[in-house]
């Protein structure tokens, strides 16, 4: 399995009369881990959205290796682009182990059962995010964490070369937090995923894109990207950043909000 190469050219969205993003840009190199950060409502998600084929642009082009991904037959696309989305998964009438094989759908024939190949392959995916001993749970039964874990190996299963995640880490713990995004910095993968939390954008991503109203206004390396002059203009926040002697990523410690002159809650 080869990553895949993923190119936003100059992408606007719309929704209605609605400016989602504006003439936005992103690059992925094969294998790299990009994050988009930003604060609510500053068209993350929407992006993501143009890239997994639910949101048309009205402007400029995603390829996947180099190839519009809105020209690419269905099946050619599900074998290519996996995508964990925040809206709610459905209550699945399975058990995790069958949700988690729904992720082999794009590689078999209709009907067909699974091969030694596809048990292996859901097995590796339910080791990955420590949920093996769940496999025989059903689905409904599960926490809001553990649901998401399910789900992230159902795209793992998949085997995609290009995986679009949106917040994966909502509603988990600080060990699965981890766990899921060194998990998905092992993949043989490229990886685009939107993450609020700062501290683990700049651990596990290797460049980050910075969203704010619709538009990219910083784009680099964690070290980089994460200035106190960004979190004052992005985020409206004081903070401070260091590097961890550790991992040697930036870390941002918080010291505390400005007032929004427009009235609005902070991101």
């Amino acid at each position: 399995m080869t990553a895949t190469a993923l190119d936003i050219d100059g992408v606007t969205l719309t929704a209605g009369a609605h400016r989602l993003v504006t003439e936005v840009s992103l690059t992925a190199r094969p294998g790299e881990v990009i994050g988009l950060v930003g604060p609510n409502g500053s068209g993350k998600s929407s992006l993501l959205r143009a890239v997994y084929r639910v949101l048309r642009p009205v402007t400029g082009e995603v390829r996947v290796d180099g190839q519009d991904a809105w020209s690419l037959p269905v099946r050619r696309l599900a074998r290519t682009v996996a995508a964990v989305t925040q809206e709610s998964a459905g209550e699945f009438d399975l058990s995790v182990g069958e949700v988690v094989a729904m992720g082999r759908t794009p590689h078999k024939r209709l009907l067909a059962g699974d091969t030694a190949e596809d048990a292996e392959v859901i097995a590796s995916a339910l080791a990955a995010l420590d949920i093996a001993g769940l496999a025989a749970r059903p689905f409904d039964r599960l926490s809001g964490g553990e649901r998401q874990r399910v789900l992230i190996a159902r795209a793992l299963a998949q085997e995609p070369t290009l995986l679009v995640l949106d917040e994966p880490t909502n509603h988990l713990d600080i060990r699965h937090q981890l766990s899921v995004l060194g998990a998905l910095r092992r993949l043989p993968a490229t990886v685009l995923v939107a993450l609020h939390d700062l501290n683990l954008a700049a651990r596990y991503c290797d460049r980050l894109y910075v969203l704010a109203d619709g538009e990219v206004v910083a784009s680099g390396t964690p070290v980089d990207v994460l200035t106190p002059a960004l979190l004052d203009r992005v985020y409206g926040v004081t903070g401070e950043v260091v590097v961890h002697p550790l991992t040697g990523a930036p870390q941002v410690t918080f010291l505390d909000g400005r007032p929004d002159p427009g009235g609005r809650a902070g991101a």
